[in-house]
């Protein structure tokens, strides 16, 4: 199989299928959303693949059949109907004011006026599109089409400044209820973004739109499957481990077929690298800050239960934490349970990337920013790896006495015990250690449980007012914790943590080892 261009950023349906990049083939997923309806919602992270899909639409229903060939729309539908398309994307630029964000909106109607060959003398944005949806169905004889790429964008853009993102989601509700007022002359709809704003909030004029964000039949629709690696990506697969690719990228679900992060494969399959490229290229700092400033207990995200109505409370005065991980792509849905009349969702983060990169970033966020950050990670690594414990008790104290004390008095976190734990679990978690945070059993839970080269941690963390009181130790043997993990051949370590929040240090540390 011969190797094609790597579509790295193309976003054009036309470039990719012309100039011979992979492709893979998204048309059933367009067919079957025609065919069933005709007003969606979809939510998806950054850089999954979203703008590309609507492109797609787009070609379909304008009818370019010669884009097609070869594809499952080929000869499924009728290319004979050509709809008129009204194209809207706030995915360029940062717009910080209403003004800015009326003129953008300006901008886009134009370009659309110009395009499709009709004219608008309303001055309003929303008289404006009103008129450009009237004015096109007329002149084509065809309801149109309204695509929107990136509806939200300019509320995120200014999560920072609360009363500039409440102006532009005002601006918005205004624009995007024209749609709904003209239903007579319009077809389909189709808007994505990564939030998922509520009804009452940017939706209040827009209450007809199906949202398929959590549907088990759409769930691939943005995003790579397994078959799609192993069929359209096969000549880059060699030389890579299958394996580490799969625990490196894949595992976003939305209650269907878990898909890879397209971004993240395709430049893996660039660079022959594995490295967090989809984190590191705008993981904002009002995410990371939001999860300090509420005292997010960092071991909590590996499993974290929430219903329906808490995964889509999503506005700008107030966001639900689940809602912001989960909408951003930090976390991804594991399993959904019913309980009667409610629908709950247990989240967990999706793959080794996202758990290794966002807690190293909420580790310099818990710790102050401080600049000795990453190559403390990297002697935990080394001194886990020889079992060092003396090297490790030094280190667990150098990294809260590390901390400026001016961070310590300006943060009321630093009083918490789940501090303390948040900020060693950040630290494994950043390393990529098997973890297993609050491991239940018969005896109660245990702070944290890690396995590293063919051994088992089980480290218990308590916040003391006294040195030496051996109470995390003492906790470990009482409850019998490493009893589940006798006899399976592997050197388990039992380690107790002692912190005072009034020294800001460690002051117990503890080891015993179990052969």
């Amino acid at each position: 199989m011969l190797r094609k261009k790597l579509p790295i950023g193309v976003q054009t349906f036309a470039k990719i299928r012309e100039d011979d990049y992979y492709y893979v083939d998204k048309t059933g997923f367009a067919l079957r959303l025609i065919e069933d309806g005709s007003h969606y919602f979809l939510s998806r992270p950054r850089r999954f693949g979203k703008s590309l899909f609507l492109d797609t639409l787009a070609e379909l229903l304008s009818g370019n059949r010669e884009l097609f060939t070869g594809l499952e729309a080929e000869h499924k539908w009728d290319w004979s109907r050509r709809h008129p398309v009204i194209r809207l994307s706030f995915g360029g630029g940062v717009l910080h004011s209403c003004a800015r964000l009326d003129e953008k909106i300006d901008e886009l109607l134009t370009d659309n006026l110009e395009r499709l060959g009709v004219s608008a003398t309303h001055r309003s944005p929303s008289g404006r599109l009103q008129q450009l949806i009237k004015s096109t169905a007329t002149a084509y004889g065809e309801k149109v089409v309204v695509l929107v790429d990136e509806y939200d964008k300019p509320i995120l853009d200014n999560l920072g400044d609360m009363e500039t993102a409440r102006a532009m989601r005002d601006g918005l509700r205004d624009l995007y209820s024209v749609i709904k007022d003209s239903d007579a002359h319009v077809g389909f709809v189709f808007l994505t973004g990564v939030s998922k704003f509520s009804k009452v909030s940017l939706f209040s004029g827009l209450n007809n739109l199906k949202d398929i964000t959590v549907d088990e039949r759409y769930s691939a629709l943005c995003g790579y499957t397994e078959n799609d690696l192993d069929q359209v990506f096969a000549p880059e697969l060699e030389g890579l481990d299958r394996e580490q690719i799969r625990a490196w990228y894949n595992g976003y679900n939305w209650t269907g077929d878990a898909v890879y992060n397209p971004f993240d494969v395709l430049l893996l399959f660039d660079s022959r690298q594995f490295r967090s490229w989809w984190f590191e290229t705008a993981t904002p700092t009002f995410l990371i800050e939001v999860l300090a400033g509420r005292h997010t207990f960092a071991p909590s995200l590996e499993r974290l239960l929430t219903d329906e109505q808490l995964l889509s409370t999503f506005d700008v005065d107030y966001i639900a934490t689940e809602a912001l991980l989960f909408q951003t792509g930090y976390l991804t849905i594991d399993h959904m349970r019913q309980h009667g009349a409610v629908t709950q969702y247990v989240l967990r983060y999706p793959n080794l990337e996202v758990r290794s990169s966002l807690n190293n970033a909420l580790l310099h966020q818990l710790r102050g920013r401080a600049s000795d950050t990453p190559s403390q990670a990297a002697r935990l690594y080394n001194l886990l790896e020889v079992n060092d414990f003396s090297g490790l008790k030094d280190l667990f104290t150098a990294f809260f006495a590390s901390i400026p004390h001016d961070w310590y008095r300006n943060n009321p976190i630093a009083q918490y015990e789940g501090y303390y734990a948040s900020v060693f679990y950040a630290y494994f978690a950043s390393l990529g250690f098997d973890l297993t945070p609050e491991e239940s059993s018969n005896a109660g839970r245990l702070d944290l449980t890690v396995k590293f080269n063919g051994q088992i941690y089980l480290i218990e963390f308590k916040l003391v007012e006294h040195s030496g009181e051996g109470a995390a130790m003492a906790q470990l043997e009482a409850k019998g914790y490493a009893d589940k993990y006798l006899g399976q051949g592997q050197s388990i370590h039992l380690i107790g943590v002692e912190f005072s929040a009034e020294q800001r240090a460690v002051v117990g540390f503890e080891v015993e080892t179990l052969n």
